[in-house]
């Protein structure tokens, strides 16, 4: 009797939040609660984003309200109305939102603080570093490492099965090779050898971290989620002043934090160490993906593969370089730029693996511009959505949309920048790195280091998915942060080419 009575009491209970629940004022969007208080539409959200965006666009329209875990998002799902809500720099910020999640997340205090003053805008200022000419040294040095890692690991003896395949798992190859290359090209070299040990280690604990950012990014207690904080700590103590000072070969970049960090006196060494392992999370988690799924596509694809390795070969013989496989290969900036199949290839595995989500804080109640016709009511706090998913996959402006052609981005041997809705041409067509104040400022940093990655695995190996095994899936429950990862990691073969 005295559970039914409980049961009643926190029905009534639910009751009463719900009956206090948010409601739609003349002008706002629609608005949907869901019964759950707090929660509202998180579970149904989580579970396939673009599915539950799709269809609630079929009945509310192009701009609608949703309650997800106590916060009121504001969809707005026509691409053609992205340009008004990017350009809103007063009443929309991005950064309200970076600046409390982020310390949450890494564990360091918010740098829009009066201990820190101007800390915030050098920090901006750093990522100028992974741009324009700074670009080339990384280049040079990421290269340098990737073949490091590959001739030490992969194009040693020949292994003993029939015609010298090896057959291995290609998320977990990507991720160790892209991991550690990327780690000694920003964060350097121990000073008496070329690689870290306990690289491995690393790793593993990294993506044991990863496995609970969502959690995180929805500022879930750390303390509930296991041995995640112990295992934050330990990630980041990799990343202490008195270590990194042991390094050799540092980039520009890493750096020049390290120097902005020391002068401020009221930040600790495990805050400066923080800031640093949250940057080998931006530099890789995503990256690592993105470089599976375009891995994926072209071995799956082996007519696909050959034109893009004959594209880096002709590449290279403009440079007067022949490709032999007992040498190490050199890529510049320039190279890269000019493989145009190779980058139609990484942006169709961005546009079909992207599930990022762009957004910004309502900084007041005003009165939001949709285009010429439209507007609607917003207010302080809620949070104004893009969700380019469902841009990338309408079939009105990519034909066969869930189909992967390598070439989709090319025309007349140049970047296909021309895409159309409702017969209008689109200025934001493909955004997997966020738009204007938040776009991803290390985006070419991460792409050319795919392009490398895949360069030299192309022109060094025989590819080969092992027979038997389903196409690959992703896991959607990464929606809103980044790109999907496989549901399964997918078998695949390579051997060194006789070149």
């Amino acid at each position: 009797m005295s559970v039914l009575l409980i049961l009643l009491g926190l029905l009534s209970l639910m009751i009463l939040l719900v009956s206090r629940g948010r409601k739609r004022r003349d002008g706002e969007p629609p608005l949907i609660n869901g019964w759950i208080p707090f929660i509202g539409k998180a579970l149904e959200f989580g579970k396939d984003a673009h599915k539950f965006l799709e269809e609630y666009k079929k009945k509310y329209g192009d701009i609608f309200t949703v309650q997800i875990a106590g916060k009121y998002m504001t969809f707005v799902m026509d691409p053609l109305m992205y340009p008004n809500i990017i350009k809103h720099g007063r009443q929309l910020d991005f950064h309200e939102f970076t600046n409390r999640v982020a310390p949450f997340t890494f564990g360091y205090p918010p740098v829009v603080n009066q201990k820190f003053p101007g800390l915030q805008e050098q920090i901006r200022r750093s990522f100028q570093l992974l741009q324009g000419d700074n670009l080339r040294p990384l280049t040079e040095s990421m290269t340098d490492n990737l073949m490091l890692v590959f001739r030490q690991d992969h194009l040693g003896e020949r292994p003993e099965e029939e015609g010298g395949w090896k057959t291995d798992s290609m998320y977990e190859f990507c991720s160790s090779v892209m991991f550690e290359a990327t780690f000694l090209t920003l964060y350097g070299r121990p000073a008496s050898a070329s690689r870290h040990d306990r690289m491995g280690v690393m790793r593993e604990d990294f993506i044991r971290f990863d496995t609970m950012f969502p959690l995180l990014i929805a500022q879930m207690p750390i303390w509930l989620l296991g041995r995640t904080k112990a295992i934050r700590e330990k990630l980041t103590n990799y990343f202490l002043p008195q270590s990194m000072s042991r390094w050799s070969n540092t980039s520009q970049f890493i750096r020049r934090r390290a120097e902005v960090f020391e002068q401020y006196d009221m930040l600790r060494d495990i805050d400066k160490a923080a800031h640093h392992f949250a940057i080998l999370w931006a530099s890789v988690a995503n990256s690592t993906s993105a470089t599976f799924w375009a891995m994926y596509h072209l071995v799956s694809h082996p007519e696909a593969l050959e034109v893009v390795r004959q594209e880096i070969q002709d590449v290279l013989r403009l440079s007067g370089v022949e490709f032999s496989s007992d040498r190490d290969v050199t890529l510049s900036k320039e190279q890269l730029e000019k493989l145009s199949y190779l980058g139609s290839t990484i942006n169709e595995s961005l546009r079909l693996s992207s599930v990022s989500m762009n957004i910004r804080v309502a900084q007041e109640d005003f009165s939001l511009r949709l285009d010429d016709k439209r507007s609607v009511a917003i207010r302080k706090g809620d949070i104004i959505t893009l969700y380019p998913q469902s841009m990338h996959l309408d079939p009105e402006i990519y034909e066969e949309p869930q189909t992967f052609r390598f070439d989709r981005f090319v025309q007349d041997g140049k970047e296909k920048t021309d895409f159309y809705k409702d017969g209008q041409k689109l200025k934001y067509y493909r955004m997997p790195f966020g738009s204007g104040s938040s776009k991803c400022p290390g985006r070419h940093f991460a792409v050319n280091g795919i392009k490398q990655f895949l360069c030299l695995l192309l022109l060094y190996f025989d590819l080969q998915l092992v027979e038997g095994q389903t196409r690959a899936t992703w896991d959607s429950s990464r929606a809103g942060l980044g790109i999907m990862q496989p549901t399964t990691d997918v078998r695949f073969r390579y051997r060194l080419r006789a070149v």
